[in-house]
């Protein structure tokens, strides 16, 4: 369920990754004139969805090491090799859709975490969630020390950042001109947006957020606390903690981005700042809030339907990308910077109905998703039973 709720709640947030242009995630006001709906729009996707899904999804990657590495042990077999093969497999999926449908891509990041954090698995719980928080602890340190320093910068390298957070109409429109044109055309602006990604968000910011992350799951999968294992006053508790810390600190980066007339010496490290701590409280107080839903077997209907969409994850995620690809890109619809922020709200609702009805359909009938399928029989090097 917790997957389910994750993968489909991503997907509000890499919308706009591809309805707009690349600079618009952190300058919603870049190449184009906000109208007060798309403003409000934009303020609640940073409120309640930006850093909280994609750090659920992360949680759960943790989560999903530490069950293989438990199952491996159960049968008295070192699951070493099949943990690295499964790690490769998916560094090739998430490079092919990296380059072949979204720049966005979250899947190879994972890959290289999951390299690098597999001999930490079998640590007690504690010392994980003591590591683990200090490498989330890391980027609040960087964005803090970023923030101090940003009026002292020479003004070359000020101006240099400030031609990332509002380029110039020139290079605004070769970048449209590339989305909304063939799919070869886009491939050069999709590997140049991706390559400055892994080479200098991954190691500054992914690195350390998504692999704390996974560590902080592994923990809190053997707590028992993202199995239901919990008592419902924790859950309670936690819910009330995380929410009542972390949305007022979403909410006062977000008031603070539009007060300053979204301005980027305010906006860039602060406000972010801001955003990346109490979206710990919120994610976390989201997972409270599934795990009641479970012992309180509340909606029976939407957590079946998010329980078929969590064990598909991989490929709603795909997806979610080919999707969008072919909406706004110009080898399909080409509505790439035409599409408001509203718009692309409905877009995603269209889609989180789409995925939510086709899971258990799928399910009913195939024992994997299409590429839970692939990756599976490509970690055991063995052709997998898909029927049900």
């Amino acid at each position: 369920m917790l997957r389910g709720f994750a993968v489909l709640g991503i997907l509000i947030v890499n919308v706009q990754g591809f309805a707009r242009i690349a600079s618009a995630y952190s300058n919603p006001a870049s190449g184009r004139i906000l109208e007060a709906a798309d403003q409000w729009t934009w303020a609640a996707i940073y409120l309640f969805f930006d850093t909280k899904f994609i750090s659920i999804f992360s949680l759960l990657f943790g989560v999903g090491i530490a069950i293989m590495s438990e199952r491996m042990a159960s049968r008295g077999v070192s699951g070493t090799g099949l943990h690295y093969r499964r790690q490769f497999w998916l560094l090739v999926i998430g490079l092919m859709h990296a380059f072949l449908i979204w720049h966005g891509d979250i899947l190879v990041a994972y890959a290289l975490c999951g390299f690098l954090l597999y001999p930490l698995r079998n640590l007690a719980p504690r010392p994980q969630l003591w590591i683990g928080g200090a490498a989330v602890s890391v980027v609040v340190i960087l964005l803090g020390l970023l923030a101090l320093v940003l009026p002292y910068l020479p003004e070359a390298e000020r101006a240099d950042l400030m031609a990332e957070w509002a380029p110039s109409q020139e290079v605004i429109d070769a970048e449209i001109a590339a989305f909304r044109g063939s799919w070869g055309d886009q491939l050069p602006e999709r590997a140049s947006l991706y390559l400055l990604a892994i080479g200098s968000v991954f190691p500054f910011y992914v690195l350390w957020r998504a692999g704390g992350l996974m560590l902080v799951g592994m923990a809190l999968y053997r707590l028992g606390v993202v199995t239901g294992a919990r008592s419902t006053a924790f859950y309670r508790r936690m819910a009330g903690l995380g929410l009542g810390l972390g949305l007022p600190l979403c909410a006062w980066g977000a008031s603070a981005i539009f007060r300053s007339g979204i301005e980027w010496d305010q906006v860039m490290f602060s406000t972010q700042l801001l955003n990346y701590v109490g979206s710990i409280g919120v994610f976390l107080g989201y997972v409270a809030l599934i795990m009641l839903m479970v012992r309180g077997g509340w909606l029976a209907w939407l957590r079946r339907r998010l329980e078929a969409a969590g064990r598909m994850a991989l490929t709603n995620y795909i997806t979610q990308s080919i999707i969008c690809s072919l909406l706004f890109y110009g080898h399909g619809f080409g509505l790439f910077e035409r599409v408001n922020a509203p718009g692309q709200v409905g877009i995603v609702v269209a889609i989180w109905t789409l995925q939510l009805a086709w899971s258990p359909w799928w399910l009913a009938r195939f024992r994997f998703g299409p590429l839970e399928w692939i990756w599976r029989s490509a970690t055991y090097m063995k052709r997998q039973p898909m029927r049900v």
